[in-house]
Protein backbone atom coordinates (compact mmCIF):
# COMPACT_ATOMS: atom_id res chain seq x y z
CA UNK A 1 0.00 0.00 0.00
CA UNK A 2 3.30 2.12 0.11
CA UNK A 3 4.60 3.81 2.78
CA UNK A 4 3.12 5.49 6.23
CA UNK A 5 4.67 8.92 7.15
CA UNK A 6 4.18 9.98 10.85
CA UNK A 7 3.28 13.69 12.09
CA UNK A 8 3.92 12.83 15.70
CA UNK A 9 3.79 9.99 17.93
CA UNK A 10 0.60 8.39 17.29
CA UNK A 11 -0.77 10.36 13.75
CA UNK A 12 -0.71 8.18 10.68
CA UNK A 13 -0.22 11.03 7.71
CA UNK A 14 -1.98 9.23 4.61
CA UNK A 15 0.71 9.99 1.97
CA UNK A 16 -1.24 7.09 0.23
CA UNK A 17 -4.36 9.11 -0.11
CA UNK A 18 -2.62 11.91 -1.44
CA UNK A 19 -0.95 9.48 -3.96
CA UNK A 20 -4.55 8.41 -5.61
CA UNK A 21 -6.79 11.11 -4.84
CA UNK A 22 -7.43 13.12 -8.20
CA UNK A 23 -9.63 16.45 -7.45
CA UNK A 24 -10.76 16.29 -11.32
CA UNK A 25 -12.34 13.10 -10.97
CA UNK A 26 -15.77 12.55 -12.06
CA UNK A 27 -16.46 10.70 -8.53
CA UNK A 28 -17.02 13.50 -5.81
CA UNK A 29 -14.70 14.28 -3.97
CA UNK A 30 -16.64 12.41 -0.72
CA UNK A 31 -16.92 9.45 -2.24
CA UNK A 32 -13.70 9.68 -3.25
CA UNK A 33 -11.59 9.97 -0.11
CA UNK A 34 -14.03 7.75 1.55
CA UNK A 35 -13.40 5.01 -0.84
CA UNK A 36 -9.85 5.43 -0.64
CA UNK A 37 -9.40 5.51 3.33
CA UNK A 38 -11.61 2.90 3.42
CA UNK A 39 -9.81 0.47 1.36
CA UNK A 40 -6.69 1.42 3.37
CA UNK A 41 -8.27 0.56 6.82
CA UNK A 42 -9.65 -2.88 5.30
CA UNK A 43 -6.27 -3.69 3.81
CA UNK A 44 -4.41 -3.00 7.25
CA UNK A 45 -2.36 -0.31 5.18
CA UNK A 46 -3.67 1.82 8.52
CA UNK A 47 -3.05 -0.95 11.40
CA UNK A 48 -5.50 -0.95 14.23
CA UNK A 49 -5.50 1.81 16.71
CA UNK A 50 -3.26 4.31 14.13
CA UNK A 51 -4.52 7.92 14.44
CA UNK A 52 -5.70 9.44 11.15
CA UNK A 53 -5.11 13.58 10.67
CA UNK A 54 -7.07 15.93 11.96
CA UNK A 55 -9.94 16.24 9.56
CA UNK A 56 -8.41 20.74 8.98
CA UNK A 57 -5.27 18.62 8.38
CA UNK A 58 -5.95 16.46 6.01
CA UNK A 59 -8.44 18.79 3.95
CA UNK A 60 -5.85 21.30 3.80
CA UNK A 61 -3.44 18.82 2.15
CA UNK A 62 -5.91 17.44 -0.26
CA UNK A 63 -7.62 20.85 -1.15
CA UNK A 64 -10.61 20.08 -0.32
CA UNK A 65 -13.18 21.72 2.32
CA UNK A 66 -13.02 20.29 5.92
CA UNK A 67 -16.41 19.42 6.03
CA UNK A 68 -15.68 16.81 3.33
CA UNK A 69 -13.26 15.32 5.85
CA UNK A 70 -15.54 15.37 8.42
CA UNK A 71 -18.35 13.86 6.43
CA UNK A 72 -15.99 10.80 5.21
CA UNK A 73 -15.06 10.45 9.09
CA UNK A 74 -18.59 10.25 9.99
CA UNK A 75 -19.23 7.62 7.79
CA UNK A 76 -15.94 5.72 8.68
CA UNK A 77 -17.04 5.95 11.88
CA UNK A 78 -20.77 4.32 11.42
CA UNK A 79 -19.53 1.72 9.88
CA UNK A 80 -17.53 0.25 12.62
CA UNK A 81 -14.00 0.98 10.69
CA UNK A 82 -13.03 3.84 13.29
CA UNK A 83 -14.06 5.37 16.69
CA UNK A 84 -13.32 8.84 17.51
CA UNK A 85 -14.17 11.16 20.67
CA UNK A 86 -13.88 15.03 21.37
CA UNK A 87 -10.65 16.47 21.87
CA UNK A 88 -9.23 12.51 20.96
CA UNK A 89 -8.78 12.35 17.71
CA UNK A 90 -10.05 9.67 14.83
CA UNK A 91 -8.51 5.95 15.23
CA UNK A 92 -8.67 3.36 13.22
CA UNK A 93 -11.05 0.79 15.01
CA UNK A 94 -9.36 -2.59 16.80
CA UNK A 95 -12.44 -4.44 14.72
CA UNK A 96 -11.31 -2.95 11.14
CA UNK A 97 -8.46 -6.08 10.47
CA UNK A 98 -11.17 -8.53 10.98
CA UNK A 99 -13.62 -7.37 8.58
CA UNK A 100 -11.31 -7.73 5.87
CA UNK A 101 -9.72 -11.35 7.35
CA UNK A 102 -6.19 -9.93 6.32
CA UNK A 103 -3.09 -9.63 8.00
CA UNK A 104 -1.16 -6.47 8.02
CA UNK A 105 1.01 -8.12 4.69
CA UNK A 106 -2.31 -8.67 2.93
CA UNK A 107 -2.22 -11.51 2.70
CA UNK A 108 -5.15 -13.82 4.55
CA UNK A 109 -4.84 -14.79 8.17
CA UNK A 110 -4.07 -18.78 9.15
CA UNK A 111 -6.51 -20.43 10.81
CA UNK A 112 -9.89 -18.52 9.36
CA UNK A 113 -12.88 -20.73 10.00
CA UNK A 114 -13.44 -21.07 6.19
CA UNK A 115 -14.56 -24.54 3.95
CA UNK A 116 -11.62 -25.80 2.02
CA UNK A 117 -13.47 -24.01 -1.31
CA UNK A 118 -13.61 -20.98 0.53
CA UNK A 119 -9.66 -21.36 1.30
CA UNK A 120 -9.27 -21.79 -2.62
CA UNK A 121 -10.85 -19.22 -3.70
CA UNK A 122 -8.80 -16.60 -1.45
CA UNK A 123 -5.87 -18.63 -1.96
CA UNK A 124 -6.18 -17.41 -5.55
CA UNK A 125 -7.92 -14.33 -5.01
CA UNK A 126 -6.37 -11.52 -8.07
CA UNK A 127 -8.75 -8.71 -7.57
CA UNK A 128 -7.09 -5.69 -6.75
CA UNK A 129 -8.00 -3.04 -3.81
CA UNK A 130 -6.92 -0.39 -6.48
CA UNK A 131 -9.04 0.40 -9.54
CA UNK A 132 -8.09 3.45 -10.57
CA UNK A 133 -4.66 5.04 -11.77
CA UNK A 134 -1.95 4.88 -14.43
CA UNK A 135 -1.17 1.85 -15.04
CA UNK A 136 -4.42 0.03 -13.76
CA UNK A 137 -5.42 -2.78 -16.49
CA UNK A 138 -9.37 -3.02 -17.36
CA UNK A 139 -10.89 0.33 -16.04
CA UNK A 140 -11.76 2.90 -18.81
CA UNK A 141 -11.73 6.49 -18.55
CA UNK A 142 -14.79 7.19 -16.21
CA UNK A 143 -14.25 10.86 -16.04
CA UNK A 144 -15.43 11.24 -19.62
CA UNK A 145 -18.81 9.76 -19.06
CA UNK A 146 -21.27 11.88 -20.31
CA UNK A 147 -23.33 12.13 -16.65
CA UNK A 148 -25.48 15.03 -17.63
CA UNK A 149 -27.13 12.40 -20.02
CA UNK A 150 -27.41 9.72 -18.03
CA UNK A 151 -28.74 11.78 -14.95
CA UNK A 152 -31.59 13.08 -17.39
CA UNK A 153 -32.30 10.05 -18.36
CA UNK A 154 -32.40 8.55 -14.92
CA UNK A 155 -35.05 11.52 -13.96
CA UNK A 156 -37.26 10.34 -16.86
CA UNK A 157 -37.26 7.38 -15.66
CA UNK A 158 -37.94 7.87 -12.28
CA UNK A 159 -41.21 10.30 -13.63
CA UNK A 160 -42.45 7.07 -15.71
CA UNK A 161 -41.84 4.59 -13.13
CA UNK A 162 -43.95 1.79 -11.89
CA UNK A 163 -44.56 -0.64 -9.03
CA UNK A 164 -43.04 -3.53 -11.25
CA UNK A 165 -39.96 -1.34 -11.56
CA UNK A 166 -39.44 -0.83 -8.10
CA UNK A 167 -39.60 -4.86 -6.63
CA UNK A 168 -37.68 -7.80 -7.33
CA UNK A 169 -36.70 -8.30 -10.91
CA UNK A 170 -38.02 -11.52 -12.80
CA UNK A 171 -37.55 -12.93 -16.59
CA UNK A 172 -34.20 -12.48 -18.58
CA UNK A 173 -34.18 -9.15 -17.72
CA UNK A 174 -36.07 -5.81 -18.89
CA UNK A 175 -37.33 -6.24 -22.84
CA UNK A 176 -36.38 -2.62 -23.86
CA UNK A 177 -32.77 -3.24 -22.86
CA UNK A 178 -32.57 -6.87 -24.14
CA UNK A 179 -34.07 -5.38 -27.28
CA UNK A 180 -31.75 -2.33 -27.48
CA UNK A 181 -28.96 -5.22 -26.74
CA UNK A 182 -29.54 -7.17 -29.41
CA UNK A 183 -29.78 -4.37 -31.69
CA UNK A 184 -26.41 -3.38 -31.16
CA UNK A 185 -25.34 -6.71 -31.95
CA UNK A 186 -26.56 -7.28 -34.75
CA UNK A 187 -25.25 -4.03 -36.46
CA UNK A 188 -21.61 -3.82 -34.65
CA UNK A 189 -20.86 -7.41 -33.80
CA UNK A 190 -22.60 -9.54 -36.56
CA UNK A 191 -24.28 -11.62 -33.78
CA UNK A 192 -27.12 -13.79 -34.86
CA UNK A 193 -29.58 -13.51 -32.08
CA UNK A 194 -33.14 -12.07 -30.72
CA UNK A 195 -33.80 -10.30 -27.69
CA UNK A 196 -35.31 -13.59 -26.91
CA UNK A 197 -32.59 -14.94 -26.50
CA UNK A 198 -30.79 -11.70 -24.41
CA UNK A 199 -30.00 -12.78 -20.51
CA UNK A 200 -29.09 -9.99 -18.63
CA UNK A 201 -26.84 -10.13 -15.32
CA UNK A 202 -25.29 -8.24 -12.76
CA UNK A 203 -21.97 -8.49 -14.46
CA UNK A 204 -20.07 -11.16 -15.51
CA UNK A 205 -18.81 -12.32 -12.73
CA UNK A 206 -22.63 -13.74 -12.11
CA UNK A 207 -22.92 -14.58 -15.75
CA UNK A 208 -20.25 -16.97 -15.37
CA UNK A 209 -21.83 -18.53 -12.10
CA UNK A 210 -24.93 -19.33 -13.97
CA UNK A 211 -22.89 -20.76 -16.72
CA UNK A 212 -20.56 -23.28 -14.68
CA UNK A 213 -23.59 -24.22 -12.89
CA UNK A 214 -26.26 -25.13 -15.55
CA UNK A 215 -23.70 -26.19 -17.97
CA UNK A 216 -21.51 -27.89 -16.24
CA UNK A 217 -21.38 -30.50 -13.09
CA UNK A 218 -18.86 -30.89 -10.31
CA UNK A 219 -15.43 -32.67 -12.04
CA UNK A 220 -16.33 -31.40 -15.42
CA UNK A 221 -13.58 -30.13 -17.46
CA UNK A 222 -13.22 -26.54 -18.81
CA UNK A 223 -10.49 -25.80 -21.18
CA UNK A 224 -9.24 -21.78 -20.11
CA UNK A 225 -7.14 -20.04 -22.59
CA UNK A 226 -3.28 -19.72 -20.78
CA UNK A 227 -2.10 -16.90 -20.59
CA UNK A 228 -6.16 -15.91 -19.78
CA UNK A 229 -8.81 -14.07 -17.66
CA UNK A 230 -8.11 -15.40 -13.98
CA UNK A 231 -12.04 -13.80 -13.07
CA UNK A 232 -13.23 -16.54 -15.14
CA UNK A 233 -10.86 -19.28 -13.57
CA UNK A 234 -11.68 -18.52 -10.15
CA UNK A 235 -15.40 -19.01 -11.00
CA UNK A 236 -14.95 -22.10 -12.77
CA UNK A 237 -13.02 -23.47 -9.82
CA UNK A 238 -15.33 -22.20 -7.05
CA UNK A 239 -17.84 -24.41 -9.35
CA UNK A 240 -16.08 -27.30 -8.85
CA UNK A 241 -14.95 -27.72 -12.25
CA UNK A 242 -11.47 -28.98 -13.79
CA UNK A 243 -9.48 -26.52 -14.84
CA UNK A 244 -7.07 -27.62 -18.00
CA UNK A 245 -4.85 -24.92 -19.36
CA UNK A 246 -4.47 -24.62 -22.96
CA UNK A 247 -1.55 -22.46 -24.45
CA UNK A 248 -2.40 -20.36 -27.01
CA UNK A 249 -0.12 -19.74 -30.59
CA UNK A 250 -0.35 -16.91 -33.46
CA UNK A 251 -3.77 -18.22 -34.33
CA UNK A 252 -5.32 -18.23 -30.78
CA UNK A 253 -6.54 -21.54 -28.80
CA UNK A 254 -4.33 -24.26 -29.28
CA UNK A 255 -5.00 -27.71 -28.12
CA UNK A 256 -2.47 -30.31 -28.22
CA UNK A 257 -3.55 -33.91 -29.78
CA UNK A 258 -4.03 -35.04 -26.52
CA UNK A 259 -6.08 -32.46 -25.18
CA UNK A 260 -8.65 -32.81 -28.22
CA UNK A 261 -8.44 -36.11 -27.20
CA UNK A 262 -10.57 -36.10 -24.08
CA UNK A 263 -13.08 -33.28 -24.77
CA UNK A 264 -14.32 -30.60 -21.84
CA UNK A 265 -17.42 -29.84 -21.25
CA UNK A 266 -16.50 -26.00 -21.16
CA UNK A 267 -14.42 -23.65 -23.40
CA UNK A 268 -14.02 -20.43 -22.43
CA UNK A 269 -12.63 -18.32 -25.52
CA UNK A 270 -12.17 -14.31 -26.03
CA UNK A 271 -11.62 -14.48 -29.67
CA UNK A 272 -11.47 -11.29 -31.00
CA UNK A 273 -9.18 -9.84 -28.03
CA UNK A 274 -7.55 -12.42 -26.48
CA UNK A 275 -6.93 -11.66 -22.73
CA UNK A 276 -4.23 -10.36 -21.91
CA UNK A 277 -1.94 -11.08 -24.76
CA UNK A 278 -4.29 -9.36 -27.62
CA UNK A 279 -3.98 -12.33 -30.10
CA UNK A 280 -6.76 -12.47 -32.75
CA UNK A 281 -8.44 -16.25 -33.37
CA UNK A 282 -7.73 -16.66 -36.87
CA UNK A 283 -11.08 -17.78 -39.18
CA UNK A 284 -9.05 -20.67 -39.79
CA UNK A 285 -9.00 -21.79 -35.87
CA UNK A 286 -12.71 -20.67 -35.77
CA UNK A 287 -13.87 -22.83 -37.63
CA UNK A 288 -11.28 -26.25 -36.24
CA UNK A 289 -13.09 -24.89 -32.73
CA UNK A 290 -16.94 -24.67 -34.24
CA UNK A 291 -17.04 -27.91 -35.63
CA UNK A 292 -14.95 -29.49 -32.55
CA UNK A 293 -17.56 -28.28 -30.31
CA UNK A 294 -20.73 -29.81 -32.26
CA UNK A 295 -19.21 -33.13 -33.00
CA UNK A 296 -18.59 -33.85 -29.22
CA UNK A 297 -21.58 -31.57 -27.73
CA UNK A 298 -18.80 -28.89 -25.98
CA UNK A 299 -20.30 -25.23 -25.13
CA UNK A 300 -17.93 -22.01 -26.12
CA UNK A 301 -18.20 -19.20 -23.95
CA UNK A 302 -17.07 -16.73 -25.63
CA UNK A 303 -16.12 -13.24 -23.93
CA UNK A 304 -16.23 -10.75 -26.14
CA UNK A 305 -13.98 -8.66 -24.76
CA UNK A 306 -13.04 -5.14 -25.51
CA UNK A 307 -13.80 -5.74 -28.79
CA UNK A 308 -15.38 -1.78 -29.27
CA UNK A 309 -11.94 -0.70 -29.04
CA UNK A 310 -9.53 -1.43 -32.10
CA UNK A 311 -7.46 1.12 -33.36
CA UNK A 312 -5.80 -0.77 -36.71
CA UNK A 313 -8.88 -2.33 -38.01
CA UNK A 314 -12.40 -2.97 -38.04
CA UNK A 315 -13.41 -5.13 -35.08
CA UNK A 316 -13.64 -9.08 -35.99
CA UNK A 317 -17.26 -10.38 -35.89
CA UNK A 318 -17.79 -12.41 -32.91
CA UNK A 319 -17.80 -16.43 -33.30
CA UNK A 320 -21.51 -16.90 -32.12
CA UNK A 321 -22.20 -15.25 -35.58
CA UNK A 322 -20.80 -18.16 -37.40
CA UNK A 323 -22.13 -20.84 -34.99
CA UNK A 324 -24.38 -23.51 -37.45
CA UNK A 325 -24.97 -25.82 -34.30
CA UNK A 326 -25.95 -23.34 -31.33
CA UNK A 327 -23.09 -24.50 -29.13
CA UNK A 328 -21.97 -20.60 -28.39
CA UNK A 329 -22.48 -18.52 -25.83
CA UNK A 330 -22.21 -15.10 -25.95
CA UNK A 331 -21.04 -12.75 -23.36
CA UNK A 332 -20.81 -9.23 -23.30
CA UNK A 333 -20.57 -6.16 -20.44
CA UNK A 334 -20.72 -2.60 -20.39
CA UNK A 335 -18.78 -2.45 -17.54
CA UNK A 336 -15.61 -1.69 -20.24
CA UNK A 337 -17.63 0.97 -22.63
CA UNK A 338 -19.58 2.73 -19.62
CA UNK A 339 -18.47 2.63 -16.50
CA UNK A 340 -17.53 -0.52 -14.14
CA UNK A 341 -19.67 0.58 -10.88
CA UNK A 342 -22.77 -0.32 -13.44
CA UNK A 343 -22.61 -4.09 -12.94
CA UNK A 344 -24.33 -4.55 -16.44
CA UNK A 345 -23.50 -7.68 -18.49
CA UNK A 346 -25.25 -10.07 -20.90
CA UNK A 347 -25.57 -13.19 -22.09
CA UNK A 348 -26.98 -14.22 -25.82
CA UNK A 349 -27.97 -17.94 -25.24
CA UNK A 350 -29.22 -20.56 -27.88
CA UNK A 351 -32.49 -20.49 -27.88
CA UNK A 352 -33.28 -23.96 -25.64
CA UNK A 353 -30.87 -22.51 -22.78
CA UNK A 354 -32.86 -18.96 -22.29
CA UNK A 355 -36.16 -20.32 -19.98
CA UNK A 356 -33.32 -22.50 -17.88
CA UNK A 357 -31.35 -19.50 -17.76
CA UNK A 358 -33.87 -17.08 -17.08
CA UNK A 359 -35.18 -19.07 -14.16
CA UNK A 360 -32.03 -20.30 -12.47
CA UNK A 361 -31.39 -16.44 -12.41
CA UNK A 362 -34.56 -15.50 -10.32
CA UNK A 363 -33.79 -18.88 -8.22
CA UNK A 364 -30.46 -18.10 -7.35
CA UNK A 365 -29.61 -14.31 -7.41
CA UNK A 366 -33.80 -11.87 -6.66
CA UNK A 367 -32.36 -9.37 -9.62
CA UNK A 368 -32.59 -5.88 -8.86
CA UNK A 369 -31.18 -3.04 -11.16
CA UNK A 370 -34.64 -2.73 -13.29
CA UNK A 371 -34.09 1.02 -13.06
CA UNK A 372 -30.40 0.80 -14.09
CA UNK A 373 -31.63 -1.75 -16.90
CA UNK A 374 -34.62 0.99 -18.15
CA UNK A 375 -32.05 4.34 -18.36
CA UNK A 376 -29.32 2.14 -20.09
CA UNK A 377 -32.25 1.18 -22.74
CA UNK A 378 -32.69 4.71 -23.55
CA UNK A 379 -28.88 5.26 -23.65
CA UNK A 380 -28.54 2.88 -26.48
CA UNK A 381 -31.75 3.71 -28.29
CA UNK A 382 -31.25 7.22 -28.51
CA UNK A 383 -27.62 6.89 -30.15
CA UNK A 384 -25.85 7.96 -26.63
CA UNK A 385 -23.95 4.62 -26.61
CA UNK A 386 -22.42 4.46 -30.17
CA UNK A 387 -21.00 8.59 -29.34
CA UNK A 388 -19.75 7.51 -26.54
CA UNK A 389 -17.24 4.47 -28.35
CA UNK A 390 -16.32 6.96 -31.24
CA UNK A 391 -15.00 9.42 -28.30
CA UNK A 392 -13.62 7.08 -26.12
CA UNK A 393 -11.71 4.99 -29.29
CA UNK A 394 -9.76 8.79 -30.03
CA UNK A 395 -9.12 8.77 -26.59
CA UNK A 396 -7.67 5.17 -25.92
CA UNK A 397 -5.93 5.31 -29.49
CA UNK A 398 -3.99 8.47 -28.34
CA UNK A 399 -3.27 7.07 -24.89
CA UNK A 400 -2.19 3.69 -26.45
CA UNK A 401 0.15 5.82 -28.95
CA UNK A 402 1.68 8.18 -25.77
CA UNK A 403 2.55 5.10 -23.56
CA UNK A 404 4.21 3.07 -26.54
CA UNK A 405 6.37 6.22 -27.57
CA UNK A 406 7.45 6.20 -23.58
CA UNK A 407 8.39 2.46 -23.60
CA UNK A 408 10.54 2.99 -27.03
CA UNK A 409 11.59 6.38 -25.14
CA UNK A 410 13.02 4.41 -22.33
CA UNK A 411 13.62 0.82 -23.87
CA UNK A 412 14.16 1.07 -27.65
CA UNK A 413 13.07 -2.39 -28.90
CA UNK A 414 15.05 -4.29 -25.91
CA UNK A 415 11.64 -5.06 -24.35
CA UNK A 416 8.62 -6.10 -26.59
CA UNK A 417 5.17 -4.95 -27.17
CA UNK A 418 2.33 -7.19 -27.58
CA UNK A 419 -1.54 -6.88 -27.73
CA UNK A 420 -2.18 -3.36 -27.87
CA UNK A 421 -3.80 -3.11 -31.10
CA UNK A 422 -7.12 -3.39 -28.90
CA UNK A 423 -8.52 -2.73 -26.13
CA UNK A 424 -7.56 -0.55 -22.98
CA UNK A 425 -4.29 -2.76 -22.36
CA UNK A 426 -0.97 -3.59 -24.14
CA UNK A 427 1.46 -6.02 -22.84
CA UNK A 428 5.07 -5.08 -21.84
CA UNK A 429 7.10 -8.57 -22.10
CA UNK A 430 10.22 -9.03 -19.97
CA UNK A 431 12.83 -11.47 -19.78
CA UNK A 432 12.65 -15.16 -18.14
CA UNK A 433 14.68 -14.44 -16.00
CA UNK A 434 12.86 -11.65 -14.42
CA UNK A 435 10.66 -11.92 -11.68
CA UNK A 436 7.48 -9.94 -12.61
CA UNK A 437 5.76 -10.11 -9.31
CA UNK A 438 8.33 -8.65 -7.65
CA UNK A 439 8.94 -5.86 -10.05
CA UNK A 440 4.90 -5.15 -10.15
CA UNK A 441 5.06 -4.94 -6.13
CA UNK A 442 7.89 -2.22 -6.34
CA UNK A 443 5.81 -0.53 -8.87
CA UNK A 444 2.76 -0.24 -6.50
CA UNK A 445 4.76 1.11 -3.69
CA UNK A 446 6.39 4.00 -6.35
CA UNK A 447 2.61 4.36 -6.88
CA UNK A 448 2.45 2.70 -10.09
CA UNK A 449 -0.33 -0.30 -10.82
CA UNK A 450 0.48 -2.75 -13.04
CA UNK A 451 -0.31 -6.82 -13.23
CA UNK A 452 2.36 -9.66 -13.26
CA UNK A 453 1.40 -11.66 -16.52
CA UNK A 454 2.70 -15.07 -15.05
CA UNK A 455 -0.43 -14.33 -12.48
CA UNK A 456 -2.68 -15.25 -15.61
CA UNK A 457 -1.17 -18.26 -16.37
CA UNK A 458 -2.85 -21.26 -14.54
CA UNK A 459 1.01 -23.58 -15.80
CA UNK A 460 3.79 -23.19 -13.07
CA UNK A 461 5.98 -22.17 -13.46
CA UNK A 462 4.51 -19.47 -15.95
CA UNK A 463 5.95 -19.83 -19.70
CA UNK A 464 5.45 -15.94 -19.61
CA UNK A 465 6.42 -13.07 -18.34
CA UNK A 466 5.63 -8.93 -18.46
CA UNK A 467 3.28 -6.53 -17.08
CA UNK A 468 -0.20 -6.10 -18.02
CA UNK A 469 -0.51 -1.88 -18.40
CA UNK A 470 -3.70 -0.72 -18.93
CA UNK A 471 -3.82 2.97 -19.95
CA UNK A 472 -7.69 3.52 -19.71
CA UNK A 473 -7.57 5.57 -16.50
CA UNK A 474 -4.60 7.57 -17.33
CA UNK A 475 -4.84 10.75 -18.69
CA UNK A 476 -2.48 11.46 -21.86
CA UNK A 477 -0.44 13.84 -20.98
CA UNK A 478 0.52 12.07 -17.44
CA UNK A 479 1.65 8.96 -19.12
CA UNK A 480 5.00 10.06 -19.45
CA UNK A 481 5.51 10.84 -15.61
CA UNK A 482 3.82 8.04 -14.78
CA UNK A 483 6.03 5.44 -16.95
CA UNK A 484 8.97 7.25 -16.09
CA UNK A 485 8.56 5.77 -12.64
CA UNK A 486 7.77 2.65 -13.42
CA UNK A 487 10.74 2.22 -16.02
CA UNK A 488 12.74 3.48 -12.87
CA UNK A 489 11.47 0.10 -11.21
CA UNK A 490 12.31 -2.08 -14.15
CA UNK A 491 15.95 -1.05 -15.11
CA UNK A 492 17.95 -2.80 -12.60
CA UNK A 493 15.68 -6.11 -12.63
CA UNK A 494 17.39 -5.99 -15.93
CA UNK A 495 21.12 -6.38 -15.11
Amino acid sequence: MGPISKTHKDTVLPDFVQRHFQRDDAEHNHRQIYRILREGIRQSAYPAGSRLPPSRDMASALGVARNTIVQVYEQLALEGLVHAGVGRGTYVSALAPSCSGRRGDGRPRQGAPLSGRGRDIVKGARASPLQWGAFTPGVPEVRMFPAAIWSRLHSQAWRDVDATQLSYATGAGHPELREAIAEHLQHTRGVACSAEQVVVTSGTQQALHLVSHLLADHGDTVWLEDPGYWGARSVFRAAGLNLQPVSLDSEGLAPTASQRAAPPRVMFLSPSHQYPTGVLMSHGRRRQLLDYAAANRVWIVEDDYDSEFRFASRPLPALQGADEHGRVVYLGTFSKTLFPSLRIAYLVLPPELVDSFSSALGELFREGQTMQQVVLAQFLRQGHYARHIRKMRLVYGARRAALIEEIGRRFGVALPVFGGEAGLHLVLGLPANVDDEEVARQALAAGVMTRPLSLYSLRKPAPWRGLVLGYGAVAEHEIRASFDKLAGVIQPHLG
